[in-house]
């Protein structure tokens, strides 16, 4: 029986060879189905990353979709945003994706579109009962192999006519981006330097996280070196993206959305858009005096996807990398896509990346910070922050514990991921920074104490 704890906020993960067993994976599958066929209907996309476990659960899933009567569209090794993009493409009722994403190698899962939503919450709890109370679909489905990555590669291709030649290096990871991404590429007025562009679920030349930083050297080096323009890096499964400037520096997820976000407000006025909470304040502020809404939300693929809808808003964004353009496109992350307008960006300008920076306030600000901490009390640790800061300070709660200081901010959440606690800070001077970094972790382990962490 698969452990209630891999059910997270927005998809199925666990260590493969322990938490997700054959036969485990194939009830998982039997339920997954039932859910898709009750939910929306009996045809359902599957696709894989590159993960060395990924062929046996794909084997396992597969039975257990067949036993529910599901109809079976099965894509292969793709990135995630082909998958999302299949489901649109074969007008399919849902879609599943088996993918580790910025996990360590021996993690692998799973995340599942129904209809033209993800399961997250909730629903991923349904499914995890339908296991646990044995109710399941039944029927003969089938498998047919189907290639999605030729129509993805061509409508991609299509929306972009760079009118001057951009010389970028992208580095895959040996993730699932560098085979279809080489092929976007050859269709575009691009100087590319690719790196680790084969796929190997090894990973043997760094881990395809771009939000860790150390991921970049190798990114940042061949950026320098080769005089490009900018550098672009995926994560394991396509649906996050990394950028450098052209002289190395880390351009996060915050300022890609305000980049991409003022492109988008010169065409349309007034869009809405959405951030999370780990986004600068920077990046909120700047929209609004560009006449543009930006809406503080939760961290979370699943989430920002309900609340885009929500709110019609034009794009989103995570700091880790996630961008969802409903402008011009499905509304999916798809950190292909995404490369594609950041060229576009670049190339309309005549200027290197570190252009669009211009005029932006240089604060101090830190990565994403993690803290391990146990997944079982990882939430009533955050809790009992917020009781702690609220003596002191007003709280944004929108998810986790965020605290406006005078001069800068501060962030703690729970990660819904991985049994860590996600920190960030930014500030006008590295002195304020780390006087709130040291007042938030000072907070944090008075709230472990208290509970005896």
């Amino acid at each position: 029986m698969l452990k209630p704890g891999i059910f997270r906020e927005y998809d199925i993960r666990g260590i493969a060879d322990e938490e997700l067993l054959d036969e485990d994976v194939e009830l998982l599958g039997r339920a997954l189905g039932t859910y898709l066929i009750r939910h929306s209907s009996s045809s359902i996309c599957v696709g894989r990353d590159c993960r060395l476990s990924g062929e046996r659960l794909h084997s396992a899933l597969l039975n257990g979709l067949v036993a529910s009567g599901a109809h079976v569209i099965d894509i292969g090794i793709v990135p995630t945003p082909v998958l999302y993009y299949s489901a649109v493409h074969f007008q399919a009722g849902g879609a599943i994706m088996i993918t580790g994403s910025h996990n360590p190698p021996e993690y692998n899962g799973f995340k599942t579109v129904c209809g033209t939503g993800t399961l997250y919450g909730d629903a991923l709890q349904e499914v995890y009962k339908l296991i646990a109370n044995e109710d399941y679909e039944s029927g003969e489905g089938n498998v047919k192999s189907m290639d999605a990555v030729t129509p993805y590669v061509e409508e991609i291709a299509r929306q972009f006519n760079f009118k001057r030649r951009v010389k970028a290096v992208f580095d895959a990871g040996n993730g699932t981006a560098g085979p279809v991404l080489h092929r976007i590429l050859q269709k575009l007025n691009v100087d590319a330097l690719e790196l680790f562009f084969d796929m190997d679920g090894h990973f043997p030349n760094h881990h395809p996280d771009p939000t860790v930083l150390s991921n970049l050297n190798q990114l940042q080096q061949a950026v320098r070196k080769n005089d490009a323009e900018l550098g672009i890096a995926f994560d394991g499964d396509s649906d996050r993206i990394g950028a450098v400037d052209e002289n190395g520096r880390v351009v996060y997820g915050d300022m890609l959305l305000l980049i991409f976000g003022r492109e988008i407000l010169s065409r349309k006025p007034g869009s809405t858009f959405i951030g999370e909470v780990k986004c600068s304040q920077v990046m909120y502020d700047k929209i609004k005096e560009l006449g543009g809404n930006a809406i503080m939300y939760k961290t979370g693929h699943s989430l920002i996807k309900a609340k885009m809808k929500q709110e019609h808003a034009e794009l989103a964004g995570e700091m880790s990398g996630h961008m969802f353009f409903a402008d011009r496109y499905y509304g999916y992350d798809d950190a292909l896509y995404a490369a594609c307008r950041l060229l576009e960006i670049v190339a309309q300008s005549g200027q290197p990346l570190s252009h669009q920076m211009a005029g932006i306030p240089k604060l101090v600000s830190t990565p994403e910070l993690r803290i391990d901490c146990p997944d079982d009390i990882k939430f009533k640790v955050i809790s009992k922050v917020g009781e702690i800061i609220r003596r002191d300070h007003k709280v944004v709660d929108v998810d986790g514990v965020r605290v406006p200081f005078q001069n800068g901010w501060g962030l703690v959440r729970a990660s819904n991921t991985q049994p860590v606690l996600v920190m960030r800070f930014e500030a006008t001077s590295q002195e304020l920074l780390d006087r709130y970094q040291a007042e938030i972790e000072s907070k944090v382990e008075e709230a472990k104490k208290s509970l005896g962490a």
